[in-house]
């Protein structure tokens, strides 16, 4: 049976365009493209885990608003349950420390990136609600 992964992203919005995150070369789904985020630890709410994740991975503090969309997409090496979030950047400037890029693409070029398969749907319905 395999694992179940819970994880979060930040649909981090700023002037209309959407940050996009290009995951490094030696880790799992190596240079596709997700939403920032991470892991949901025992014991903390997808809320918490979420700004924990982006502080961690880009010094950045988040507003939280509404869910964008849940997705659970079956790996070789598990199944990741991914609920995003649309989120405003209250604080600091992403940065790279575990991403080899990013980029703010508008609703209409996410398409242009090669994306982590769970991320997907949430991109269709980005697109869509414009």
């Amino acid at each position: 049976m395999k694992k179940n992964i819970h994880v979060v992203g930040a649909v981090i919005i700023e002037n209309g365009k959407i940050l996009c995150a290009q995951r490094g070369p030696d880790r799992a789904l190596p240079l596709l493209w997700e939403f920032p985020g991470g892991k949901i630890e025992a014991g903390e709410t997808p809320q918490e885990a979420l700004q924990r994740e982006i502080s961690e991975e880009m010094g950045c503090k988040i507003e939280i608003g509404e869910q964008v969309e849940h997705t659970a997409y079956e790996y070789d090496f598990g199944i990741v349950h991914l609920t995003t979030y649309y989120c405003k950047l209250l604080e600091g400037t992403p940065v790279l420390t575990e991403h080899v890029d990013i980029k703010w693409l508008t609703p209409e070029e996410l398409g242009t990136l090669e994306w982590a398969p769970a991320d997907v749907p949430a991109i269709e319905k980005l697109q869509n609600n414009k």
